[in-house]
Formats: C-alpha cells, structure tokens, sequence
C-alpha cells in the first residue's frame, strides 16, 4: 500500500526531543537543588527547539509550515462542519500547537531571568535585577503549571482520537508517513531538505550560544558609571 509522506524526520526529530526535554525541566525543577544546574541547561536547550520550530514553520516540507496549518475561521469552520480532509495538524490541533509554543517561549523566557534565591541564576538575571527576577520566577512558576495542563490535554486527545475515532495519531509521528487510502488525493509533503535544516539548526545554536553564554546580558548591559577624578592639585 502507497504510503504518503506527512512529517519530515526534522519535525519528528523536534517533537520526541522536546516532549523529553519538557518531561525532564519538570523533574529537575520540582528536585530542585544541585539539579537546577541542569534544568537551566535542559531550559536553553528548549529554547533552541523553539527558536528551530519557529524557523522550521518557514523552511520545512510542506505539512510543518505554519501557513498550512494555521487555524483561520474558516478552517476551524470546515473541521467542525466534518469537511476538512487535509494531511497533518488539523484546525484544533492547530491551535494546541500554537497555544504550546506560545508557553513553552514564555516559559523558556522567564527561566532565562528567573533564580531558586540560593545557587541558582538564569543567563539574563543580571538585567533584570533581584526584584524583576522574582516576579519573573514567579510567572515561570504559573506558566509551567498551565503548560503541564496543556500537555496533559493533547495527550487525552491523541488517546480520543486513537480510541473514539480511531486514528493513530502517534504512528505518523514516528514514521512520517499515512497510508494513501486514509488521506485520499492528498499530495506528498515538500521540501525541508538538508539545507534548509542546517540553516534552521546554526541559528537555533547561535541564540542559545548568544543569549545562554552571558554575551546577550553583556551586550545589553549599560555601561559602568564614570571613574571619578581627583583635581591634580
């Protein structure tokens, strides 16, 4: 049987990466300690999933482009209506997309200001400042609570739609691929190809290198105060 290319191994590659990594910030964070060492760093690496999702919706093969699947009235309109018939995310998994990346930037954000008030520090700490970082970390906090709800959300709706409708959502996600008969005249997805994924990984490596490694805090910090002068005399 005909098999129709949906997901590029990119986009699969993203996704089981960063259901482990949101998977291992939520223990480190709860275990605290030494541990948030690591938290911060499984934080960067986040970050840079998104920061390679977010350029990956412009570059990537047909289905991962976010014009293909942004979740328009209409679009919505016509899943509701029982007409939409297109490969990957349809409109309400569009917008469960959409809402976690939009928590997981802002998660990723305000870790990157937040500290645990004994050893540990996030990259942008010192631009903010003692005060603003405890808000921040506070914020970090409430998000990561409302992220766990969304995952835990998308996670019964794969079970539905495996159990109810019938259709194995993860399957996909593994191989890339549906068969032809369950997507009738949908067209195979294009491009996305190595170049475009070596361009979407530099960058996603150059802001974590840049914000994680100090140099964003360095660039923007405001200059030291002149040195005061004693009059030779």
């Amino acid at each position: 049987m005909e098999n129709i290319r949906v997901w590029d191994l990119p986009l699969r590659l993203f996704h089981w990466l960063l259901a482990a990594a949101v998977a291992t910030a939520f223990i480190s964070g709860h275990l605290g300690g030494n541990v948030m060492e690591w938290h911060g760093r499984i934080g960067l690496f986040i970050l840079g999933l998104i920061v390679f999702r977010l350029i990956w919706g412009f570059v990537g093969s047909t289905h991962a482009r976010f014009a293909s699947f942004f979740p328009s009235a209409a679009r919505i309109h016509a899943y509701l209506d029982g007409r939409w018939q297109e490969p990957g995310h349809n409109p309400l998994g569009a917008l469960s997309v959409f809402a976690l990346l939009g928590l997981l930037a802002i998660q990723a954000a305000t870790g990157l200001c937040a500290n645990d008030d004994i050893a540990f520090q996030g990259p942008l700490y010192p631009l903010v400042g003692s005060t603003w970082s405890g808000r921040l970390t506070g914020l970090h906090e409430l998000v990561g609570n409302g992220l766990m709800a969304l995952v835990a959300l998308h996670v019964a709706a794969i079970a539905f739609y495996a159990r109810v409708k019938k259709i194995n959502l993860v399957r996909p996600m593994l191989t890339g691929t549906v068969p032809a008969s369950e997507l009738a005249g949908a067209r195979q997805a294009q491009g996305g190809g190595l170049f475009s994924f070596l361009i979407a990984a530099a960058l996603a490596g150059a802001v974590v290198w840049f914000i994680g490694g100090g140099h964003l805090a360095l660039w923007l910090a405001p200059p030291p105060p002149p040195i005061a002068t004693t009059p030779a005399w």
